[in-house]
C-alpha cells in the first residue's frame, strides 16, 4: 500500500466552506470515502456540503461549479476500476486533467480522491471501510484543507499577483 510515510496534514480550517462531490458508482466503496471526507472537514472546523454526480467523468464540471461559487475548496471522490477496454484510460485521463485544470483556473484547492484501480479489491482496500488499510477520502479532504490554508498564507505573504 502507498499509505506508508503519509504526512500529517491536520490544520485549523475554521471558517472555510468545502464542497464534497462524489460519484455514484460503487456505493460500498464511495460511501465510506464520503463519510470520512465530511468528518475530516468538520473536525478541522470547516463546513462541508455534499453533492452526488453520476460518475467520475462528471467530477470536473461539478468541481468547477463549486469553486466558481462560494466554496473555498472542493474534495472530489470517485471510483474507476479497470475493465477490458481502453475506457478506463480515457476516463482516468479526462478526470485527472479536468480536475487539475479546475484547480489552476480557479486558484482554489481540489482534493483528489479518485481511485483508479486494477480491480475492486484494490478500491475496497483504499475506501476507509472498517478493516481497510487506507482511507483515500480522508486523505483527499486533508490535502484540500491543508492547501486551502497554505494558499491563504502564501497570498497573505505577498504571493498573490
Amino acid at each position: 500500500m502507498s499509505g506508508a510515510g503519509a504526512p500529517n496534514l491536520t490544520v485549523d480550517a475554521t471558517g472555510l466552506s468545502v464542497a464534497v462531490v462524489a460519484g455514484s458508482w460503487h456505493e460500498e466503496i464511495i460511501d465510506p470515502m464520503l463519510a470520512d471526507a465530511v468528518s475530516v472537514i468538520e473536525q478541522a472546523g470547516a463546513t462541508a456540503e455534499s453533492f452526488r454526480v453520476a460518475g467520475s467523468f462528471e467530477l470536473p464540471l461539478a468541481a468547477q461549479a463549486a469553486l466558481q461559487g462560494s466554496f473555498d475548496a472542493v474534495v472530489c471522490l470517485g471510483v474507476i476500476i479497470r475493465g477490458g477496454t481502453p475506457h478506463f484510460d480515457y476516463v482516468c485521463t479526462a478526470v485527472t486533467d479536468g480536475l487539475t485544470r479546475v484547480q489552476l483556473d480557479t486558484g482554489k484547492p481540489v482534493g483528489f480522491g479518485v481511485l483508479t484501480t486494477d480491480d475492486e479489491q484494490q478500491a475496497l482496500d483504499r475506501s476507509g471501510r472498517p478493516g481497510a488499510p487506507e482511507a483515500k477520502g480522508r486523505e483527499a479532504a486533508e490535502a484540500a484543507l491543508h492547501l486551502a490554508v497554505q494558499t491563504r498564507s502564501i497570498r497573505a505573504a505577498g504571493g498573490n499577483a
